[in-house]
Protein backbone atom coordinates (compact mmCIF):
# COMPACT_ATOMS: atom_id res chain seq x y z
CA UNK A 1 0.00 0.00 0.00
CA UNK A 2 1.42 3.98 -0.95
CA UNK A 3 2.43 5.82 2.05
CA UNK A 4 0.60 9.15 2.28
CA UNK A 5 3.21 12.43 0.51
CA UNK A 6 2.64 16.00 0.01
CA UNK A 7 1.69 17.31 -2.84
CA UNK A 8 4.46 17.83 -5.67
CA UNK A 9 4.15 19.31 -8.96
CA UNK A 10 4.82 15.67 -10.55
CA UNK A 11 2.18 14.16 -8.15
CA UNK A 12 -0.30 16.75 -9.12
CA UNK A 13 0.42 16.44 -12.76
CA UNK A 14 0.26 12.28 -12.39
CA UNK A 15 -3.15 12.83 -10.65
CA UNK A 16 -4.51 15.11 -12.98
CA UNK A 17 -3.53 12.70 -15.77
CA UNK A 18 -4.49 9.80 -13.82
CA UNK A 19 -8.14 11.47 -13.41
CA UNK A 20 -8.68 12.47 -17.06
CA UNK A 21 -7.58 8.74 -18.05
CA UNK A 22 -10.75 7.53 -15.67
CA UNK A 23 -12.93 9.19 -16.57
CA UNK A 24 -12.51 9.12 -20.79
CA UNK A 25 -12.47 5.79 -20.01
CA UNK A 26 -16.03 5.78 -18.30
CA UNK A 27 -14.97 4.09 -14.81
CA UNK A 28 -16.41 4.85 -11.92
CA UNK A 29 -13.77 5.36 -8.82
CA UNK A 30 -15.45 2.70 -7.00
CA UNK A 31 -13.91 0.11 -9.87
CA UNK A 32 -10.57 1.50 -9.94
CA UNK A 33 -10.30 1.55 -6.20
CA UNK A 34 -11.32 -2.08 -6.20
CA UNK A 35 -8.40 -2.74 -9.08
CA UNK A 36 -5.58 -1.75 -6.64
CA UNK A 37 -7.17 -3.35 -3.65
CA UNK A 38 -8.33 0.47 -1.88
CA UNK A 39 -11.14 2.24 -1.35
CA UNK A 40 -12.32 5.38 -3.03
CA UNK A 41 -10.83 7.91 -0.33
CA UNK A 42 -7.54 6.42 -1.72
CA UNK A 43 -8.04 7.10 -5.25
CA UNK A 44 -9.64 10.60 -4.75
CA UNK A 45 -6.10 11.42 -2.92
CA UNK A 46 -4.03 9.65 -5.97
CA UNK A 47 -5.79 11.77 -8.15
CA UNK A 48 -5.26 15.06 -6.25
CA UNK A 49 -1.52 14.58 -5.86
CA UNK A 50 -1.47 13.44 -2.12
CA UNK A 51 -0.71 9.77 -2.17
CA UNK A 52 2.31 7.60 -3.97
CA UNK A 53 1.44 5.16 -6.16
CA UNK A 54 3.60 2.15 -6.63
CA UNK A 55 4.63 0.58 -10.15
CA UNK A 56 2.02 -2.02 -9.95
CA UNK A 57 -1.12 -0.02 -9.05
CA UNK A 58 -0.20 2.40 -11.47
CA UNK A 59 0.05 -0.21 -14.22
CA UNK A 60 -3.28 -1.64 -12.85
CA UNK A 61 -5.22 1.17 -13.17
CA UNK A 62 -3.35 2.17 -16.80
CA UNK A 63 -4.43 -1.50 -17.69
CA UNK A 64 -7.97 -0.90 -16.29
CA UNK A 65 -8.63 2.44 -18.33
CA UNK A 66 -7.34 0.38 -21.73
CA UNK A 67 -3.94 3.01 -22.29
CA UNK A 68 -2.16 1.22 -24.79
CA UNK A 69 0.10 4.12 -26.14
CA UNK A 70 3.63 2.89 -24.84
CA UNK A 71 5.01 6.54 -25.09
CA UNK A 72 2.18 7.64 -22.36
CA UNK A 73 2.77 5.22 -19.87
CA UNK A 74 6.34 5.56 -19.86
CA UNK A 75 5.44 9.19 -19.58
CA UNK A 76 3.09 8.59 -16.04
CA UNK A 77 5.94 5.87 -15.25
CA UNK A 78 8.49 8.51 -15.17
CA UNK A 79 6.35 11.39 -13.26
CA UNK A 80 5.49 8.28 -10.71
CA UNK A 81 8.73 7.87 -10.31
CA UNK A 82 9.48 10.80 -7.80
CA UNK A 83 7.93 9.17 -5.12
CA UNK A 84 10.40 6.34 -5.00
CA UNK A 85 13.74 8.70 -4.59
CA UNK A 86 15.33 9.48 -1.75
CA UNK A 87 15.67 13.14 -0.99
CA UNK A 88 19.27 14.73 -0.21
CA UNK A 89 18.09 16.47 2.42
CA UNK A 90 15.40 14.54 4.23
CA UNK A 91 17.67 14.42 7.57
CA UNK A 92 16.40 18.49 7.51
CA UNK A 93 12.92 17.38 6.17
CA UNK A 94 11.16 18.76 9.94
CA UNK A 95 12.15 22.19 10.16
CA UNK A 96 12.13 22.50 6.40
CA UNK A 97 8.87 24.45 4.94
CA UNK A 98 6.81 22.50 2.92
CA UNK A 99 6.74 25.26 -0.01
CA UNK A 100 10.86 24.84 -0.02
CA UNK A 101 10.78 21.01 -0.39
CA UNK A 102 9.11 21.39 -3.02
CA UNK A 103 11.57 24.00 -4.46
CA UNK A 104 14.40 21.31 -3.81
CA UNK A 105 12.57 18.54 -5.35
CA UNK A 106 12.35 20.46 -8.28
CA UNK A 107 16.12 21.78 -8.25
CA UNK A 108 17.05 18.10 -7.76
CA UNK A 109 16.67 17.09 -10.66
CA UNK A 110 15.45 19.43 -13.42
CA UNK A 111 17.52 19.34 -16.98
CA UNK A 112 17.16 22.72 -16.70
CA UNK A 113 16.82 25.68 -14.35
CA UNK A 114 16.13 29.35 -15.84
CA UNK A 115 15.65 32.46 -12.88
CA UNK A 116 15.28 36.02 -13.26
CA UNK A 117 16.05 37.60 -9.96
CA UNK A 118 15.65 41.91 -9.94
CA UNK A 119 16.53 41.91 -5.91
CA UNK A 120 18.89 39.39 -5.28
CA UNK A 121 21.62 37.16 -6.95
CA UNK A 122 20.10 33.73 -6.74
CA UNK A 123 20.82 31.06 -4.13
CA UNK A 124 22.38 28.75 -5.91
CA UNK A 125 25.25 31.19 -7.39
CA UNK A 126 25.94 32.93 -3.78
CA UNK A 127 28.93 33.22 -1.84
CA UNK A 128 28.87 32.39 1.91
CA UNK A 129 29.21 35.86 2.97
CA UNK A 130 26.88 37.16 0.63
CA UNK A 131 23.81 34.73 1.63
CA UNK A 132 24.50 35.54 5.07
CA UNK A 133 23.92 38.77 4.65
CA UNK A 134 20.73 38.16 2.86
CA UNK A 135 19.94 35.84 5.50
CA UNK A 136 20.24 38.56 8.24
CA UNK A 137 18.67 41.26 6.29
CA UNK A 138 15.35 38.92 5.69
CA UNK A 139 12.22 40.34 7.36
CA UNK A 140 12.03 37.28 9.72
CA UNK A 141 14.89 37.34 12.88
CA UNK A 142 16.65 34.37 13.48
CA UNK A 143 19.14 33.25 15.66
CA UNK A 144 22.66 32.65 15.09
CA UNK A 145 22.71 28.95 14.71
CA UNK A 146 19.38 29.44 12.75
CA UNK A 147 21.55 32.01 10.39
CA UNK A 148 24.37 28.96 10.12
CA UNK A 149 21.71 26.37 9.33
CA UNK A 150 20.24 28.68 6.83
CA UNK A 151 24.08 29.31 4.88
CA UNK A 152 25.17 25.87 5.17
CA UNK A 153 21.80 24.49 3.74
CA UNK A 154 21.90 27.10 0.86
CA UNK A 155 25.59 26.38 -0.09
CA UNK A 156 24.55 22.76 0.22
CA UNK A 157 22.15 23.04 -2.56
CA UNK A 158 24.28 24.58 -4.72
CA UNK A 159 26.10 20.57 -4.92
CA UNK A 160 23.41 20.01 -7.60
CA UNK A 161 25.95 21.38 -10.08
CA UNK A 162 27.86 17.97 -9.19
CA UNK A 163 25.55 15.80 -9.75
CA UNK A 164 26.13 13.17 -12.65
CA UNK A 165 23.78 15.27 -15.06
CA UNK A 166 23.72 18.83 -13.85
CA UNK A 167 20.44 21.36 -14.88
CA UNK A 168 21.73 23.58 -17.65
CA UNK A 169 21.64 27.00 -15.59
CA UNK A 170 20.49 30.17 -16.81
CA UNK A 171 20.27 33.52 -14.59
CA UNK A 172 18.64 36.55 -15.47
CA UNK A 173 20.03 39.87 -12.97
CA UNK A 174 18.87 43.21 -13.19
CA UNK A 175 21.80 45.79 -13.02
CA UNK A 176 20.45 46.82 -9.73
CA UNK A 177 21.22 43.40 -8.19
CA UNK A 178 25.30 43.30 -8.92
CA UNK A 179 25.51 46.97 -7.67
CA UNK A 180 22.99 46.69 -4.51
CA UNK A 181 26.07 46.30 -1.82
CA UNK A 182 24.58 43.46 0.22
CA UNK A 183 26.95 42.75 3.02
CA UNK A 184 29.01 45.84 1.96
CA UNK A 185 31.64 46.28 -0.43
CA UNK A 186 34.14 43.71 0.01
CA UNK A 187 31.28 40.84 0.51
CA UNK A 188 29.85 42.36 -2.94
CA UNK A 189 33.67 41.96 -4.61
CA UNK A 190 33.72 38.42 -3.92
CA UNK A 191 30.50 37.78 -5.16
CA UNK A 192 30.67 39.02 -8.27
CA UNK A 193 33.85 38.07 -8.97
CA UNK A 194 32.16 34.44 -8.24
CA UNK A 195 29.70 35.14 -11.03
CA UNK A 196 32.55 35.63 -13.75
CA UNK A 197 34.00 32.35 -12.39
CA UNK A 198 30.68 30.37 -12.62
CA UNK A 199 29.66 32.11 -16.05
CA UNK A 200 30.53 29.02 -18.87
CA UNK A 201 27.91 29.10 -21.49
CA UNK A 202 25.86 27.12 -22.14
CA UNK A 203 26.08 25.20 -19.19
CA UNK A 204 26.00 27.89 -17.00
CA UNK A 205 25.05 31.28 -18.16
CA UNK A 206 24.15 34.87 -16.50
CA UNK A 207 23.51 37.73 -17.82
CA UNK A 208 22.08 41.28 -16.95
CA UNK A 209 19.57 43.56 -18.19
CA UNK A 210 21.33 47.03 -17.81
CA UNK A 211 20.18 50.58 -16.38
CA UNK A 212 20.51 51.86 -20.29
CA UNK A 213 17.75 49.06 -21.10
CA UNK A 214 14.81 51.20 -19.93
CA UNK A 215 11.73 49.87 -20.65
CA UNK A 216 12.21 45.94 -21.07
CA UNK A 217 9.27 42.74 -20.01
CA UNK A 218 7.27 43.24 -17.07
CA UNK A 219 6.95 40.17 -15.23
CA UNK A 220 5.98 41.09 -12.21
CA UNK A 221 8.80 40.03 -10.31
CA UNK A 222 11.17 37.48 -9.37
CA UNK A 223 10.55 33.94 -10.98
CA UNK A 224 12.14 30.36 -11.73
CA UNK A 225 11.30 28.15 -14.62
CA UNK A 226 11.97 24.52 -13.93
CA UNK A 227 12.07 22.08 -17.19
CA UNK A 228 12.11 18.30 -17.60
CA UNK A 229 13.40 17.05 -20.12
CA UNK A 230 11.79 13.51 -21.84
CA UNK A 231 10.15 11.51 -20.49
CA UNK A 232 8.61 13.70 -18.61
CA UNK A 233 8.47 17.14 -20.83
CA UNK A 234 6.91 18.92 -17.67
CA UNK A 235 7.71 22.56 -16.97
CA UNK A 236 6.96 24.34 -13.58
CA UNK A 237 6.76 28.18 -12.96
CA UNK A 238 8.09 28.95 -9.33
CA UNK A 239 6.86 32.50 -8.33
CA UNK A 240 7.96 33.82 -5.08
CA UNK A 241 5.55 36.13 -2.51
CA UNK A 242 6.13 36.96 1.29
CA UNK A 243 5.04 33.60 3.18
CA UNK A 244 6.35 30.65 0.48
CA UNK A 245 5.81 30.23 -3.54
CA UNK A 246 3.36 29.47 -5.77
CA UNK A 247 4.10 26.72 -8.30
CA UNK A 248 2.33 27.12 -11.34
CA UNK A 249 1.87 24.13 -14.03
CA UNK A 250 -1.10 24.62 -16.11
CA UNK A 251 0.20 25.19 -19.81
CA UNK A 252 -1.32 28.49 -20.95
CA UNK A 253 0.07 29.52 -17.35
CA UNK A 254 3.71 28.13 -17.67
CA UNK A 255 3.77 29.65 -21.14
CA UNK A 256 3.43 33.09 -20.10
CA UNK A 257 6.90 32.91 -18.39
CA UNK A 258 8.13 31.21 -21.13
CA UNK A 259 7.50 34.81 -23.39
CA UNK A 260 9.10 36.56 -20.58
CA UNK A 261 11.93 34.89 -20.29
CA UNK A 262 12.95 35.24 -23.80
CA UNK A 263 11.53 38.87 -23.76
CA UNK A 264 14.29 39.21 -20.81
CA UNK A 265 16.85 37.32 -22.80
CA UNK A 266 16.42 39.73 -25.45
CA UNK A 267 16.81 42.65 -23.06
CA UNK A 268 19.97 41.47 -21.25
CA UNK A 269 23.14 42.01 -22.50
CA UNK A 270 25.10 39.16 -24.14
CA UNK A 271 26.68 36.71 -21.76
CA UNK A 272 30.07 38.13 -22.71
CA UNK A 273 29.00 41.48 -22.46
CA UNK A 274 27.51 40.60 -18.89
CA UNK A 275 30.86 39.31 -17.81
CA UNK A 276 32.48 42.53 -18.87
CA UNK A 277 30.05 44.86 -16.78
CA UNK A 278 30.12 42.52 -13.55
CA UNK A 279 33.72 42.40 -13.42
CA UNK A 280 33.68 46.02 -13.73
CA UNK A 281 31.43 46.78 -11.08
CA UNK A 282 33.36 44.16 -9.01
CA UNK A 283 36.57 46.44 -9.90
CA UNK A 284 34.46 49.73 -8.35
CA UNK A 285 34.05 47.56 -5.11
CA UNK A 286 37.47 46.45 -4.81
CA UNK A 287 38.52 50.22 -4.93
CA UNK A 288 36.50 51.30 -2.35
Amino acid sequence: MGQPARRTARRRRLGAELKALREAAGVSVESAAQKIHGDNPKISRLENGRHRVSRLELDALLDLYGVEDQGLRDWLVALSAEGRKRSWWRSHGEVLPADFKELLTLESDAGRIAAFQPQIIPGLLQTKEYARAVIIGSSEPLTEAEVDFQVSFRVERQAVFERENPPQYLCILTEGVIRQQVGGAKVMAAQLRRLVELSQPPELTIQVVPYSQGAFTATGGAFVLYSYPDPLDLDVAQVEYLDGALYLEEEATVSKYRRALDGLRTAALSSRQSVELISSVARDFERE
